[in-house]
């Protein structure tokens, strides 16, 4: 059964950053691509940022340059640090593996001043 715990989530004022987790269990992390998607009130859920087994990246045009996605297959965990924050960053963000239709709680990014 996979199982897929995010944390790091927060209230933060604009310009501000947070590094967000997410551990995975039920799974052979290490071949596993993974993605961090977004679900803001009322939209659809977006991918935001997507990393291969062998460490390639890729990121939505609306966070490039802004956030990092990275990998620690020794703890089966997936990162997204988030710098120079946006109120339209505000979401539930969530971890996903490429391979499996399994979702965690998500945990809660708001951006306010």
């Amino acid at each position: 059964q996979v199982r897929l715990v995010e944390s790091g989530g927060g209230l933060v004022q604009p310009g501000g950053s947070l590094r967000l987790s997410c551990t995975a269990s039920g799974i052979i992390f290490s071949i596993n691509a993974m993605g961090w998607y977004r679900q803001a009130p009322g939209k659809q859920r977006e991918l935001v940022a997507a990393i291969t087994s062998t460490g390639s990246t890729d990121y939505a045009a609306s966070v490039k340059g802004r956030f990092t996605i990275s990998r620690d297959n020794a703890k089966n965990t997936v990162y997204l640090r988030m710098n120079s924050l946006k109120p339209e960053d505000t979401a539930v963000y969530y971890c996903k593996p490429r391979s499996y239709n399994a979702w965690g709680q998500g945990t809660q990014v708001t951006v306010s001043s």
